[in-house]
């Protein structure tokens, strides 16, 4: 078979263990969710090197909730230094800074993404949300949760948070052998198909009582427009807009 069919069939069977198992939790993650969108609050979205991809998927998207915060650390993201970032992800006490950055509320929500669940910063960000008050919700993979925390507290991300979504990612992440090493990583579309999802069914859950904020693409007539407004009721609240 060749590589590309095989890298297709690893990503459709991952996605398909995630919609085969996680389901119920999802369910209960949108309810959480919902109630965040109808109290006018904040969604933030927190994750380390290509973690902090899925952040950025669903901020500032076309068809996508306009109440959602990426939080976005320059030190922990690939383009100021990826080996750097990696680094800083082991680090310990770098999370409260961040989180201090963004100061969610009780009336927020938060999501930390993280395949591995194993490093000191996404461990301390779900540890300080909980801590908040904030309904906080991981983004990892059960293939890890053998594996040895990098933090002082021994606790890998999904000890540390209200809820876990199994992200169904294999250990390593990558699932196409090239020569004795694989190639063609599946974590960035598995984590983004949870989010996504949760965030689907958290809007339509929201809208049977209130009006949910969604942006529309400012390539369609009427788009910009529409999106202006989303802005100015959002730019006081959200970072990086």
């Amino acid at each position: 078979m060749i590589k590309s069919a095989q890298y297709y069939n690893a990503l459709t069977k991952t996605l398909a263990d995630i919609n085969e198992t996680q389901g119920e939790k999802i369910a209960l993650v949108a309810k959480n969710v919902a109630k965040t969108i109808e109290n006018d609050g904040i969604i933030y979205v927190f994750g380390c090197g290509h973690s902090h991809l899925i952040a950025g998927d669903v901020f500032y998207r076309a068809g996508g909730l306009a109440n959602v915060c990426a939080m976005l650390d320059t030190d922990l993201m690939l383009h100021n230094g990826a080996a750097k970032s990696s680094a800083f992800e082991r680090m310990e006490g770098l999370a409260e800074h961040i989180y201090r950055r963004y100061n969610p509320t009780e009336k927020d929500c938060l999501f930390v993404v993280s395949s591995s669940g194993i490093n000191s910063v996404p461990v301390e960000m779900a540890t300080i949300g909980r801590k908040h008050g904030v309904f906080t919700t991981a983004i990892c993979s059960s293939a890890y949760f053998d594996k040895e925390s990098r933090h002082s507290s021994g606790k890998l991300l999904y000890q540390c948070a209200d809820v876990y979504l199994d992200n169904c990612v294999p250990c390593g992440d990558a699932v196409v052998e090239i020569g004795d090493i694989k190639m063609g990583a599946v974590s960035t579309a598995a984590s983004s198909l949870i989010l996504n999802s949760v965030l689907l069914e958290a809007a339509d859950i929201a809208s049977r009582t209130t009006e949910v904020p969604i942006y529309k693409s400012g390539n369609v007539k009427g788009g910009s427009e529409y999106n202006k407004q989303l802005i100015d009721r959002y730019i006081p609240r959200i970072k990086h807009l």
